[in-house]
């Protein structure tokens, strides 16, 4: 007898008025677990094979999904599979982080098509976004080319920049990049390039991206904390990403630590910046990445002490993190690529007991994510085709009394 394989998937709604939450249901299962039947598609869904059935075929004559070879399971009637077209849908992923700007094209499954960078002014957006224009329009030259029906397909741009939103400061803070966060930025873009523009922080981008194509991929209950030249985190609960009331939850890095004289956000201790500060290392240095490793091979004793620190204050946010949101797992993700983060993690163990169970997990309770200059980008390009394309509780909610 042959055992059928567990398949992740969202519950779908037979009444009528949700075909759009559950066509975001079928495209998600099929994400997650990769070509499934239709009968698969049914007993996973809970919907009827009948509407599975019309979902299916709408979702293949849109180019969205398309068959594979029939598969014979024991005497059973053979079925056919169903995938995800990956030139179903494209989007465009922009970062805008204090120094630099990186553009990004991926498909409907996550394969990068086309990427670039270019240096921004961290202080003057009313210039930045000039340049920011001409990388996007340069990369969506690039990869458009070969592909006649490209730019129907685009879902959008999603835009990551360092939170926290909306903070009032007094002066012009590099850090918050306040000059940026007040300039009509989504408006501007959004005009220049006819296309529909998302914002999100960068924490919640690297969650974003963790969930599509990296350790959070099919998981529920996640929270992404970012090490990145500040830090956050990104929370997907109950398999949607959390933004809050202004955009700004998961600021983990403005949490304050230290002795009750001397209280210090944790991104002042234990972020990227912090780390070039000790080094000595320019953060608009294109060789940044370079001489850190170098560094870290060489057991610098800077690079050592601040690995003990923030180790320590990871520690106790993993903890924090643990105890609020009671996650499948903690995810540790940064844009700093070589050995210096698993280095981090293994210091960061052993982990403080917390609410978290430990006799059967399936999974550890924090693991290393991506590590890659570009996982903030990726994620930005991942938001457009979320908002398109994945269940939300939000899709099938109608006003009282509809």
């Amino acid at each position: 007898m042959n055992e059928q394989r567990p398949i992740r998937a969202k519950s779908g709604a037979n009444q009528e008025g949700t075909s759009a939450h559950n066509r975001r249901v079928i495209i998600d299962a099929l994400r997650v677990n990769g070509a499934l039947s239709r009968a698969d598609l049914a007993r996973a869904t809970g919907l009827t094979k009948q509407a599975v059935s019309n979902l299916v075929e709408t979702l293949e004559s849109e180019g969205l999904v398309a068959s594979e070879d029939l598969v014979r399971k024991g005497r059973g009637q053979p079925s056919t599979p169903y995938r995800l077209v990956a030139n179903g849908a494209y989007a465009i992923g922009l970062q805008i982080d204090r120094h630099v700007s990186r553009v990004i094209v991926v498909d409907l499954v996550g394969n990068i098509l086309a990427r670039a960078t270019a240096r921004v002014p961290p202080r003057s957006p009313e210039e930045g976004a000039e340049v920011v224009l001409d990388l996007l329009a340069g990369v969506r030259t690039e990869f458009a080319a070969g592909r006649p029906d490209a730019e129907a397909r685009i879902a959008g741009i999603g835009v990551a920049m360092p939170g926290p939103f909306g903070v009032e400061i007094a002066d012009d803070s590099l850090w918050l990049m306040q000059a940026w966060q007040s300039f009509p930025l989504l408006d501007r873009l959004a005009a220049g390039t006819g296309l529909a523009v998302s914002l999100q922080n960068d924490a919640a981008a690297c969650a974003t991206a963790e969930r599509m194509v990296g350790a959070a991929h099919g998981l529920d209950h996640v929270v992404c904390i970012y090490v990145g030249y500040g830090i956050g985190a990104g929370l997907i609960l109950g398999g949607e990403l959390y933004g809050g009331a202004n955009g700004n939850a998961g600021e983990i890095g403005m949490v304050l630590l230290g002795g009750p004289g001397d209280p210090t956000p944790l991104e002042h201790r234990a972020s990227i910046a912090s780390l070039y500060a000790m080094v000595d290392i320019d953060p608009a240095d294109p060789g940044q990445f370079a001489k850190l490793e170098t560094l870290v091979q060489a057991g610098d004793r800077r690079v050592a002490a601040w690995i003990d620190r923030a180790a320590h204050d990871l520690r106790l946010a993993v903890h924090t993190a643990e105890t609020l949101f009671d996650p499948q797992t903690v995810i540790l993700s940064s844009s700093v690529p070589g050995s210096l983060m698993p280095k981090l993690m293994a210091a960061i163990e052993p982990l403080r007991p917390s609410l978290s169970p430990t006799a059967s997990r399936a999974i550890p309770r924090l693991r290393l994510g991506m590590t890659d200059p570009w996982a903030v980008a990726i994620g930005a390009a991942a938001d457009p085709i979320r908002r398109a394309f994945d269940p939300s509780f939000s899709a099938i909610l109608k006003r009282q009394g509809e």
